[in-house]
């Protein structure tokens, strides 16, 4: 099964931490990577901005990609967030079965 590599910037760190653990407490995703320390420049409404900001990697299984993309937008605060699904070409069979068992709507193993 594919495993998903969703991206996702925060405007702080207690931001990201309580998106990382909501998604994790969901089983939208098996593991979120907060890394902090990043600056972006983008353009929003016209107008060239630059902020400080922390990026979520999330990874989850594929059946599992829409729903978590529609639950970060739904409690993510910007009015535009970046999420971003990246799907992996390949990775440790053992590491790709176990985002596969963490992410299973029903929180039973698999077998």
């Amino acid at each position: 099964m594919p495993v998903f590599l969703i991206l996702s910037t925060c405007p702080d760190a207690d931001t990201a931490q309580r998106l990382a653990r909501a998604l994790v407490d969901e089983r939208l995703a098996a593991c979120v990577s907060v890394l902090p320390g990043m600056f972006s420049t983008y353009r929003w409404q016209g107008r060239v901005e630059q902020a400080s900001e922390v990026q979520l990697l999330a990874k989850t299984s594929a059946d599992r990609r829409d729903a978590l993309m529609a639950r970060l937008a739904e409690l993510h605060p910007y009015e535009l967030p970046e999420i971003l699904a990246v799907e992996t070409a390949a990775g440790l069979p053992a590491y790709l079965a176990w985002v596969a068992a963490e992410t299973r709507a029903d929180g039973a193993p698999s077998s």
